[in-house]
């Protein structure tokens, strides 16, 4: 038994979840990543003296749709609060966000796990808030730059229990997040641009322990994968400091993902308090059972349902199902797919072999497949029939009908000479002729070596010219040989 065996693992993670408003939280001034430095600025977002912040009704929106899609209690009356710290890149000084009424409380966010269990990861709170600018230290050798283009994007802050266990406990949970917010199409989910960013707080107490160990929060993970480095990183070190009979500082640490470790930032102990106090300047928003009601009508089908779906009523496999799952525009793709072909099966090995081949190898999203479900379909149905083959139909029909988009799988297959004879009275004349041509295999087959069998098929599919049915002629080869 490890040493590490004796420690059991508790982690937190607070999510920032970037919002894809036109506008600002509490301002008109455009909400887009990108652009020249403090030009999505304006004096609403400086907090110049005289000037009042509005929210934002669509983050109001966002924040409820996400709260619906965790089966969270939605507050009827939310009240905004200023969190007061001084960091050069907050223009007012003090952050406006959510403290004692946040817009969701309770709910949970289910995923799978490798070897296929469920996590289940209880959360806390939502609560809407404002985002601060960015500090920029790699541009001037000597100076720290800020660009405010960012502050008062709006933010939902997801806050979980401390239900997580490993790194891939995490990795998993932010994998189903974004999906989530993909879905519902509240943020892009894209860490490297910032508009997901996660922290962990991460602790270690020896097993049947009844309290939590010191808490380490760990900030700067721009990925999944360096969320999951960070932690196992973190937890290895506290485990290592206990065992060498120091103690874990409460601190707040950074990952540098280029030497895999943590290193510390700043002490917990010496941290300001934020001075919370209600936001003077607005209003409490309410939020009524018939506007989350209206919500609630125009959600579309999220990952566990479609999960449930295709692994129930389409007989896919669980791999085959989150493959699909996995994106909103393959799923909707799949989606439209099914509605021609009930070769389940087949539509999805078309989604995730020959369509996604194609797009990967022209560096293409999925949104620059334009050849439509039916012309999918079509080729399905060719397939199915037994009229061309499935290399045929990937290697030859299949670009040409992306070509070609306006012409059929049929005419495209009978055009390309591709279409397979089924002429179980044609073919019988070419296996006739194939075995003639190895009357001492044939006895060779007849004395009990039938690895001989795929040798006469591949014969009488090259008189064939590639053309014979692959079904129907090892059926007919077996059976002549078996005469």
């Amino acid at each position: 038994m490890s040493v590490y065996d004796k420690y059991q693992t508790v982690i937190g993670l607070e999510c920032h979840i970037q919002l894809l408003t036109k506008t600002k939280m509490y301002s008109s001034d455009v909400a887009e990543y990108g652009g020249l430095p403090n030009t999505h600025v304006s004096v609403v977002t400086l907090g110049h003296p005289g000037t009042l912040p509005v929210v934002n009704e669509r983050a109001i929106e966002f924040a409820v749709k996400l709260g619906i899609a965790v089966n969270a209690n939605i507050r009827e009356e939310n009240q905004f609060a200023r969190k007061n710290y001084f960091y050069a890149d907050l223009p007012k000084g003090y952050q406006i966000t959510q403290d004692k009424t946040p817009i969701c409380t309770g709910g949970y966010i289910t995923s799978k796990l490798k070897d296929g269990s469920e996590l289940r990861v209880n959360l806390t709170r939502i609560h809407m808030e404002e985002d601060a600018g960015k500090s920029l230290h790699d541009i001037d050798p000597f100076e720290t730059l800020i660009d405010l283009n960012r502050a008062g994007t709006p933010l939902l802050e997801i806050v979980t229990e401390p239900d997580l266990r490993s790194g891939e406990e995490a990795y998993s949970y932010l994998t189903e997040v974004r999906k989530l917010v993909r879905y519902l199409e509240i943020c892009d989910g894209n860490m490297e641009e910032g508009s997901l960013r996660c922290d962990a707080n991460i602790s270690v107490m020896l097993n049947g322990a009844k309290e939590f160990g010191k808490k380490v929060e760990v900030k700067n993970m721009n990925s999944f994968r360096n969320v999951q480095r960070a932690i196992d990183f973190e937890i290895k070190r506290q485990i290592d400091l206990l065992e060498a009979g120091e103690s874990i500082a409460g601190e707040t640490r950074s990952f540098d993902a280029v030497k895999d470790l943590t290193f510390s930032m700043r002490s917990k102990e010496s941290a300001n308090d934020y001075r919370y106090f209600p936001e003077p300047d607005l209003q409490p928003v309410f939020v009524s059972q018939d506007y989350i009601n209206g919500l609630k009508a125009l959600m579309p089908t999220l990952p566990a349902a479609l999960f449930k779906t295709y692994t129930t009523q389409y007989k896919l496999s669980d791999y085959d199902a989150t493959q699909i799952i996995d994106s909103k525009e393959v799923a909707a793709y799949f989606n439209e797919l099914v509605k021609h072909t009930t070769n389940f099966k087949s539509a999805a090995n078309w989604l995730m072999g020959p369509v996604k081949s194609y797009l990967n190898e022209r560096a293409l999203n999925f949104s620059d497949f334009k050849l439509s479900p039916q012309k999918v379909a079509e080729l399905i149905a060719l397939i199915d029939s037994g009229k061309v083959s499935n290399s045929a139909a990937n290697q030859s029909i299949f670009p040409e009908l992306i070509a070609h988009p306006e012409k059929t799988a049929e005419n495209i297959a009978i055009a390309l000479d591709l279409i397979q004879n089924s002429d179980s009275n044609a073919l019988q004349s070419l296996v006739t002729e194939a075995l003639s041509k190895f009357p001492e295999k044939v006895i060779e087959y007849k004395n009990g070596k039938v690895g001989l069998l795929g040798m006469f098929v591949g014969e009488v599919m090259k008189l064939s010219k590639g053309k014979a049915d692959p079904k129907i002629l090892n059926q007919l080869v077996k059976e002549t040989l078996e005469k």
